[in-house]
């Protein structure tokens, strides 16, 4: 009986003490810690419900099934011609916000080109390569263009209506006002001089794309094309970037701003 009550002692203090090394073991192991958030825009903006940042060229195509998120609306502003230029009500808002800013610097801005259908895409695609009989990078392939995604809009002067568009149109007066002023609305010039290489287009400086102010900013200070922004955010996701390679570069907070906000192209 006395054996059986020390076996019994002894078995409960080895028990004990495999709990408590089990404990002392378990509380040496640290917790893991959330990635601080480090890239220049906010979480909310690269999470991206709106669709806002989606990127579209001839390596990242739309289908000819795609639909704006949220629909088309008519745009209101000034245009070149009588007949209805579509946008996203979100980039369209923002695009009478900077109209009216335009105005009032007494720069006339016109609205040339809006929304095209994928189907429509196809038939300037292949108009401009039977007529030349090659792929001269002043047209996107259908799947293409911004102008599919009701975020991208072409925007000249009138003196330019009926014209031939081509880079000259920056050395307007309407065509610097654009350059210094759109990021301030959410837009960006989405195929810039000197990256041709990258987005696989001719410079165009009417070409606008709406992808939300915080990263209008950030793309336009940094000077990164779309194309060279989603390569930035790769590279972030897959652990290459830390907060002080931002700071490094002299990137300073880009949080919301108070703003409220026949065709040749691509």
């Amino acid at each position: 009986m006395k054996n059986s009550v020390i076996y019994n002692i002894m078995s409960i203090i080895i028990i004990l003490s495999l709990a408590a090394c089990a404990a002392a073991e378990q509380s040496t192991v640290p917790e893991p810690t959330a990635r601080p958030w480090a890239f220049p825009l906010s979480e909310a903006v690269m999470v991206d419900s709106e669709e806002l940042l989606t990127l579209v060229n001839v390596q990242v195509k739309l289908t000819s099934e795609f639909k704006p998120k949220g629909g088309l609306m008519n745009i209101t502003v000034r245009k070149t011609k009588d007949t209805q230029i579509q946008m996203r009500k979100v980039s369209h808002d923002a695009l009478k916000a900077m109209f009216a800013a335009a105005d009032g610097d007494g720069v006339k801005l016109y609205a040339h080109s809006g929304y095209r259908s994928y189907n429509t895409q196809k038939v300037m695609y292949n108009n401009r390569l039977n007529d030349l009989g090659y792929d001269d990078k002043a047209v996107q392939q259908p799947g293409a263009s911004d102008h599919q995604t009701g975020l991208g809009i072409d925007i000249i002067s009138r003196a330019w209506i009926g014209r031939r568009l081509n880079g000259d149109f920056y050395d307007t007066k309407e065509g610097t006002w654009l350059a210094e002023h759109c990021a301030e609305y959410g837009f960006v010039v989405r195929y810039p001089k000197g990256k041709e290489g990258i987005t696989g287009i001719i410079y165009e400086p009417w070409h606008l794309r709406y992808v939300g102010v915080e990263a209008a900013r950030y793309m336009t200070d940094s000077g990164l094309t779309l194309e060279e922004f989603w390569d930035q955010w790769d590279e972030y996701r897959e652990g290459a970037w830390e907060a002080e390679s931002f700071e490094a570069a002299g990137v300073t907070d880009y949080g919301e701003s108070t703003v409220v906000v026949d065709d040749i192209g691509d």
